[in-house]
C-alpha cells in the first residue's frame, strides 16, 4: 500500500513523531541534574534538526551534541535559568504595580532570547557572550519567525493546562510528546532563518573555518543584523 511505503509522507511523519518522542525522553533524562538543562536543550535542537533531514542516528547525534555543547550551554543556562527564576519569583511574590511594566518587558525579552539561544548554540561556534547577544538580535530581527515559535510553544502549554483541568487522561500523551515535538516543529523555521548565515561550502565540510566565519559574518552584515555570527561560523562535525 502506498501510504505504508517508507518514502510516503505518512511514514515519514510517523518516523518524525517517533524521533520527537525519543528526543523528548533523552532531554528529560539528561535534564534530571537540573544544571544540565542547557546542554539538553542544545542537544535536543541539534538532534531534532538532524532527524528532520535524516542525518545519522538520533541517540548518537544527541549525546555527541550534548557533550560538545555542555560547557557553553551550561553557562547560558545559568543566565537564562537564573533570570527566569527571578522573573517567576517577581510575578508570584512581588505584586507591586510600578513593577508591572519592567516585569512585562523583561519577560518578553527572556522569551525572545530563550526561543533562539539553544538553537544558536547548537548550530554556530561562538563564545557564550556572542551567542547570548545573537539570540536577541535574531529574535528581534526575525520577529515573524519568533512569533511563530512562541505561538507553537504557547499552544503546547495551553494544551497541557487544559488537559490538566479538563482531560487528565490526555496529559500522559502530551508529556510523552513533550518538548521534543516542539524542537522538531521549530527545526524547519530556524533552519530557514539560519540558511542566510551559513556558507553552503562550509556546511558541506568544504573550506576552512576562517572562510566559514567570514562567510557567516558577511551574510549577517548583508542582512542588516551586523554582529550575528561574528567570530564564528557553522558548527563543524
Amino acid at each position: 500500500m502506498g501510504f505504508l511505503s517508507p518514502d510516503s509522507a505518512f511514514m515519514r511523519g510517523l518516523s518524525n513523531v517517533a524521533d520527537a518522542v525519543w528526543i523528548n525522553i533523552l532531554m528529560l533524562v539528561t535534564s534530571i541534574p537540573l544544571v544540565t538543562i542547557g546542554a539538553a536543550l542544545a542537544a535536543g535542537h541539534d538532534a531534532g534538526r538532524r532527524a528532520a533531514i535524516g542525518e545519522g542516528h538520533v541517540t548518537a547525534n544527541y549525546f555527541k551534541a550534548f557533550l560538545q555543547n555542555f560547557p557553553k550551554a551550561t553557562a547560558l543556562w545559568v543566565v537564562f535559568g537564573g533570570v527566569g527564576a527571578g522573573l517567576a519569583y517577581s510575578w508570584i511574590a512581588l505584586q507591586i504595580t510600578p513593577l508591572l511594566i519592567p516585569k512585562f518587558g523583561l519577560t518578553i525579552l527572556w522569551i525572545i532570547g530563550f526561543e533562539w539561544v539553544w538553537a544558536l548554540q547548537a548550530r554556530f561556534e561562538n563564545s557564550v557572550g556572542v551567542t547570548l547577544v545573537n539570540s536577541f538580535i535574531f529574535g528581534v530581527s526575525h520577529i515573524g519567525a519568533t512569533a511563530v515559535l512562541v505561538v507553537l510553544d504557547a499552544v503546547y502549554i495551553a494544551l497541557l493546562v487544559a488537559s490538566w483541568f479538563y482531560m487528565p487522561q490526555g496529559l500522559f500523551l502530551l508529556l510523552v510528546l513533550g518538548y521534543g515535538t516542539m524542537v522538531m516543529l521549530h527545526a524547519p523555521i530556524l533552519e530557514r532563518v539560519f540558511a542566510k548565515y551559513i556558507d553552503p561550502a562550509e556546511e558541506a565540510g568544504e573550506g576552512d573555518a576562517a572562510a566559514g566565519a567570514a562567510g557567516a559574518g558577511d551574510a549577517a552584515a548583508g542582512a542588516g543584523v551586523g554582529a550575528v555570527s561574528a567570530g564564528g561560523g557553522p558548527r563543524r562535525n
